[in-house]
């Protein structure tokens, strides 16, 4: 079956019980705040007063709403896959074939890399994957979880088209999809020593040709 946005895009956020109640500032605006001072500045570097005074809250608030610097954390990896990350999804799997999908999701990060509002050339959930991050368990389980639901979301679609005929018969998603990811993990950090897009492009296109897409 054809795998499909609505399947595989990075779930909307669920606020749960935080939102029982009234809160004395704007959650969304708080957690948008406080996803680009992460982005920017990384985990490790970001202090509590300074988190605090970006996102435009007071102590108490934010031991009432989200605990802990952790716990805020991770509220803005889901708010930045709910926000960022689902535009990136929405290219991948709204184009026609498979191979056009992967192609569109690669464009997507070069539109955020030429993007002067872009805090940091290194997306957050890249950013994410350090020690100090996947120290914490919490963390960990949620990242490896949206990085397996993007390739089982990947790898569906890539096996869709395969079944139509649309890749070779020697095509195998299971193998392709983790070479896929792990370059676009190294497109980000390549980023950040020397970036010139018409560069990357010649890269990226022989990198998916090599690979049948």
């Amino acid at each position: 079956m054809l795998a499909t946005v609505k399947d595989f895009l990075w779930r909307p956020l669920q606020y749960g019980d935080r939102m029982a109640r009234t809160l004395e500032f704007d959650y969304t605006t708080a957690l948008e705040r406080g996803s680009r001072l992460f982005w920017e500045t990384g985990y490790s570097n970001t202090s509590l007063r300074d988190l605090l005074k970006k996102m435009g809250i007071g102590e108490g608030s934010f031991y009432n709403t989200l605990k802990s610097k952790k716990n805020a954390y991770l509220e803005c990896l889901k708010h930045y896959n709910a926000t960022v990350n689902r535009k990136r999804g929405e290219a991948l799997f709204s184009a026609p074939t498979a191979a056009a999908g992967v192609r569109a999701l690669f464009q997507t990060v070069l539109d955020c890399l030429d993007d002067p509002r872009t805090p940091s050339r290194l997306c957050l959930m890249a950013g994410s994957i350090t020690p100090t991050v996947l120290a914490e368990p919490d963390l960990h389980e949620y990242i490896e979880q949206q990085m397996s639901m993007v390739a089982d979301g990947m790898v569906a679609r890539l096996a869709a088209d395969k079944d139509a005929g649309l890749l070779p018969e020697e095509f195998d998603p299971q193998i392709v999809v983790p070479i896929i990811i792990t370059y676009l993990q190294g497109v980000w950090r390549m980023a950040l020593v020397s970036y010139h897009r018409t560069r990357f492009e010649r890269q990226i296109n022989l990198f998916l040709t090599s690979l049948g897409l």
